[in-house]
């Protein structure tokens, strides 16, 4: 007897093939551009000045690391290590912060027993379409709350997105069953309890996906720091802001004068360097996401099955 081996979602050889091919081609148009950065970090400034960039440089050397690793203060500014530490701390603290918050609002939001729900709900949406304008929140952020040239400053803000509240709402509303609550209930924990030990457990594929946006967000912010971080507390400069600084520095006295002075010379990033700084500042990313890809996936999936 002949087993029916149909199979209706099934592609021929040809397809699979140039699908196969798409995919991987995809994947080198996606990768060149960070291999073609590593390439120019490790590359002499020598082979820069006579070849330009090139994926075959004339010599390879680690002077750009080296030269990140010795940065000095030249400038008023902190270093380079100095400035990734803060960061490090910064996107450490600021997602562990923003998934409390996010996943306790988002939990309370859910509960159908919560009387107020739906007039809370449509106080997290409202930011989401109306924005409360620079100045108000500049104003609430310095003068009410007292956050200028403080790490607060940077962390608060981005702490909690409503985006994110409804999104955590979406998941405990579609995937966390009844059930277990009122096991909880039953058992005699109460709502911190069943919170921390029952609910949070089980929600770790949306926790994982939204703790990925947000190291994302921390890492890469600098809009903050220039916001609320004056020239004076340079030390707080997370790694993003620092960059920038840096080349709004080096171009000022560009502008300046005719020429760059020796010691701005000195202490110029070459080209080099810059690519170095850039692999640096994504290095993290991608150490992160490959960990956290397959969670990350199955949360935005099952937080986005019911509104």
């Amino acid at each position: 007897m002949m087993r029916n081996t149909y199979r209706p979602n099934a592609v021929g050889p040809t397809v699979n093939a140039a699908y196969t091919a798409l995919l991987v081609l995809s994947i080198i148009i996606c990768l060149c551009p960070v291999a073609f950065v590593v390439i120019i970090s490790l590359s002499s400034q020598t082979s820069i000045d006579r070849i330009g960039y090139s994926f075959l440089p004339i010599q390879w050397t680690l002077d750009a690391y080296r030269g990140i690793a010795d940065m000095k203060n030249s400038l008023g500014h902190p270093s380079v290590l100095q400035a990734m530490l803060t960061s490090t701390g910064i996107t450490i603290v600021g997602t562990t912060l923003g998934l409390f918050l996010i996943s306790s609002m988002g939990y309370v939001l859910s509960r159908p027993y919560f009387k107020f729900r739906y007039v809370y709900t449509a106080l997290v949406v409202i930011p989401m379409i109306f924005d409360g304008g620079l100045l108000s929140t500049y104003v609430v952020n310095t003068q009410l709350l007292g956050l200028r040239n403080t790490l607060w400053a940077i962390i608060l803000p981005l702490a909690c997105s409503s985006l994110y509240v409804i999104f955590m709402r979406t998941w405990f509303m579609s995937t966390l069953p009844e059930e277990m609550i009122e096991s909880g209930r039953i058992d005699g924990a109460g709502q911190i309890r069943i919170f921390f030990q029952l609910v949070l457990p089980v929600s770790l594929p949306a926790l994982s996906a939204i703790g990925l946006l947000m190291c994302f967000n921390y890492w890469n912010d600098w809009y903050q720091a220039s916001l609320y971080i004056e020239s004076q507390r340079s030390e707080l400069y997370p790694l993003q802001y620092l960059l920038v600084s840096i080349e709004q520095s080096i171009a000022a006295q560009t502008r300046g004068g005719g020429s760059i002075s020796a010691m701005m010379e000195s202490v110029r990033p070459q080209e080099t360097m810059r690519m170095a700084v850039v692999v640096i500042t994504i290095l993290p990313t991608l150490l992160i996401f490959p960990i956290f890809s397959r969670t990350f996936a199955s949360g935005i999936a099952l937080g986005a099955v019911k509104g």
